[in-house]
């Protein structure tokens, strides 16, 4: 029963993260309901879902090669070390501390995937920046992606469109890519870390491909808003378990 829930969960955050983002949010509660420990389950679920990420930013790829505005390199590179950073700082946060900051997390998540478009609106009609303070606020969100990286896709966007961005489907590229490699080099950290739940991880890497490739055609016949009322149902309900049965 347990592996059906992992299958099943994975498959559909594969399918969601093609679409709308926010599979974490069923890979992670998963794996908690499995019996995974919260630190285990957060780098576990992060190796679950890299490689459907990475294939995602493959389908992405002629739209990144119209980015005039963004240098790629430097931006993928600040990306790259924050990540790592936010993966090594992971792994050497205890346990306990661990648990106890998880329901802080997920409210900050599920509150950002929530309210994050309207946010990300007013802050682009409002403000903008040049392009070294995109990369130093890109190095502390990867921070933040290596970490945990509940809803990092909306803050990328947003400093996108602050930057002044206005192809959505180039900037939805770079997110995705982005996400990606972040991804990547956490699960390298996590692996040498010996963070991982192989078994539980394996199952939920092959759902999650298949569930990013099949399940992204059965996605998209479900309207967005009720795609993010399910995902937004799921993170109050985690964080609710959390901060009532876990704290």
């Amino acid at each position: 029963m347990l592996t059906l829930l992992l299958i099943v969960s994975a498959f559909f955050a594969g399918a969601l993260n093609a679409v709308a983002g926010g599979g974490s949010f069923l890979t992670f509660p998963a794996l908690i309901l499995a019996g995974v420990p919260p630190l285990n389950a957060n780098a576990t679920s992060t190796v679950a879902v890299a490689p459907g990420a990475l294939a995602s930013a493959y389908g992405y790829r002629r739209e990144l090669g119209k980015i005039k505005e963004v240098h790629l390199p430097s931006f993928l590179g600040v990306s790259l070390v924050g990540g790592l950073v936010g993966a090594l700082a992971l792994l050497w946060t205890p346990e306990r501390t661990f648990e106890a900051i998880v329901p802080w997390l997920l409210l900050f998540a599920t509150v950002l995937f929530a309210f994050g478009p309207t946010v990300s609106a007013w802050i682009r009609r409002t403000v903008t920046v040049g392009y070294t303070s995109v990369l130093v606020t890109q190095f502390f969100i990867a921070v933040y992606g290596g970490y945990f990286g509940g809803g990092i896709g909306i803050l990328i966007l947003a400093t996108l469109g602050v930057f002044g961005l206005t192809d959505l489907h180039a900037m939805n590229g770079l997110k995705t890519l982005v996400s990606g490699c972040l991804n990547a080099v956490a699960v390298v950290a996590f692996v040498f870390g010996g963070a991982v739940y192989w078994t539980e991880a394996l199952i939920m890497l092959v759902a999650a491909v298949a569930g990013g490739y099949a399940g992204a055609a059965i996605a998209r016949r479900i309207p967005p808003p009720i795609l993010r009322k399910f995902v937004i149902g799921v993170g109050v309900t985690m964080t609710a378990y959390f901060f009532l049965v876990k704290g």
